[in-house]
């Protein structure tokens, strides 16, 4: 952190000892609530001079090269994703955050399977931005860095945290592009952002608030706000045991909370009849395993088990406000996976839309069991695809922790569309296997057609797709498992602590590209 001072502003004098501050009342008088968040790149060789972005060179032109000057002066180059704070600069700025982007030809990657440049993008802006929020100044103009769609997402996503329930709150800080830049990449880039922090915020919520019919009212007043081209089915449990969704009550009467199928349509298409694409997604906001009750250490994240139903819901909400040119469906069955007198015992056998019986061995495998139902009911709107997205399986984070979302599909231009989609957006997936060997293992079974788990302990993420595969006839089909990336420690780095919305920016990619492919 580097104070400098300036004459052009008003004179400052900073005695270093105390850094105590004498501002001339020209100074006091400036505007002390807006930042400028700027980049450098990192230096290609060893003796090159460190690069700035054209929006850092056009700021150093303006102040007369003090930029470069303090830079050089203020200690070693920029590391990708580190910040350096300075102030005094401008008199608009008061305060200046220079971000290092990392090497400038940064590309794909193909080790890595995101696009680097993007990526370091993201995380310097979101660096720079929370130096802002720290120094609780409300506005911030962001340097573009030749991609102003991967700034406004650093920004966006880097500010966001959730503190609803406090008292004591963050300065809120507004973002905003630096320049007359590309406007609409930036416009862009806040949607996907913003989609991902209403998952966050869905996914965030304490169960006691976050109940099935308020998920459903919150979709619904989005869903409605975005576009007049949408529709909201909040369906009551009447018409689910209408619908024979045996499979989703037997998980649902355990709690008093009342379930609730939620179905959003957004109609996009100039050709109303045009098939939808079919979104499903987990929906249980609470999950304490029934009676095969859950230990009790970590039990409160169980509170995010309905992130599938936010990611697709949230990038549903975003395709209604990009106006993409298609018609989308949302399905999530929502309710809390209770231990009652009524719930769910450990080899009950219940019967799903389709008519397949199902033995319950494990309670605690519930969100295969309501998809089984959502997924049956997917089919009769002959869609051109079917994608679900469920925080399914501990086994998943074990595989995968939280680097990637896996994908098991029965379709590989579907697996490549997903995947080129992740590679954008730098929210990956990986593809896993829907081999017959796991199909085996739920379906040999005692006393039903199928089993809830497998006969083995091992694979068992592979064996809840297998299981859901049975639930399936489409040809175009893919199941997210999102366990591994409910959660985020410091992993990603533009995300703070807390649960992550992911992969919702892949979805509203995937959107997009599909809709661009379909034109």
């Amino acid at each position: 952190m580097f104070l400098l001072p300036l004459p052009a502003v008003g004179r400052v004098a900073v005695r270093h000892l105390g850094l105590k501050r004498f501002w001339s009342q020209g100074l006091a008088a400036a505007d002390m609530t807006k930042g400028l968040v700027l980049g450098i790149y990192t230096r290609e060789k060893e003796n090159d001079v460190p690069q700035l972005t054209s929006a850092g060179e056009n700021f150093d032109k303006l102040v007369s090269g003090k930029l470069r000057e303090v830079l050089k002066i203020s200690g070693p180059p920029l590391k990708a994703g580190k910040t350096r704070t300075f102030y005094g600069l401008h008199e608009h700025f008061p305060s200046v955050v220079v971000v290092g982007l990392g090497k400038k030809a940064a590309g794909v990657d193909d080790q890595e399977n995101w696009h680097e440049g993007k990526e370091n993008i993201r995380v310097a802006i979101a660096a720079g931005c929370r130096q802002v929020q720290d120094l609780e100044i409300s506005s911030v103009e962001v340097d573009p860095c030749g991609d102003a769609q991967a700034a406004a997402e650093g920004a966006v996503l880097g500010l966001y945290e959730y503190d609803d329930m406090k008292q004591k709150k963050k300065v809120v800080v507004s973002a905003k592009l630096h320049g007359s830049g590309d406007q609409e990449a930036w416009h862009k880039g806040v949607l996907f952002a913003s989609g991902q922090n209403l998952a966050r915020q869905l996914m965030e919520t304490p169960a006691n608030e976050m109940t099935p019919i308020r998920f459903a009212e919150i979709i619904e007043k989005n869903l409605r706000g975005a576009s007049s081209k949408t529709e909201v089915h909040i369906r009551p449990r009447s018409w689910i045991e209408e619908q024979a969704m045996g499979s989703f009550l037997s998980v649902a009467k355990g709690s008093d909370e009342p379930p609730v199928f939620l179905e959003v349509h957004y109609r996009g298409s100039p050709n109303a009849s045009e098939p939808p694409l079919v979104f499903v997604g987990k929906g249980i906001t609470f999950d304490s395993g029934g009676i095969s009750i859950k230990p009790s250490a970590n039990m409160d994240l169980m509170r995010a088990d309905m992130g599938g139903a936010a990611t697709i819901c949230s990038a549903i909400v975003s395709a209604a406000k990009l106006s993409l040119p298609i018609n989308v469906i949302g399905l999530a069955p929502l309710c809390e996976n209770m231990p009652s007198g009524k719930a769910n015992k450990p080899g009950d056998v219940v019967t799903a839309k389709n008519g397949k019986t199902i033995q319950v061995d494990n309670t605690d495998a519930e969100g295969r069991l309501i998809l089984a139902d959502a997924l049956c009911y997917a089919h009769t709107f002959n869609p051109k695809v079917i994608i679900n997205a469920a925080t399914l399986t501990g086994a998943m984070d074990i595989a995968l922790g939280s680097a990637a979302t896996g994908v098991f599909t029965n379709s590989s231009w579907l697996w490549n569309k997903l995947f080129e989609a992740s590679v954008e957006t730098g929210d990956r997936v990986w593809r896993m296997p829907l081999f017959e060997h796991y199909t085996k293992q739920v379906v040999d079974c005692q006393l039903a057609d199928v089993n809830n788990v497998g006969k083995y302990r091992s694979g068992g993420a592979c064996t809840a797709a297998a299981f859901l595969k049975e639930f399936v006839t489409h040809p175009k089909w893919a199941h997210l498992d999102i366990a591994g990336v409910m959660t985020n420690k410091d992993e990603v780095p533009y995300l703070r602590k807390g649960m992550t919305g992911r992969p919702t920016r892949t979805l509203i990619e995937f959107l997009l590209r599909f809709s661009q492919d379909s034109a």
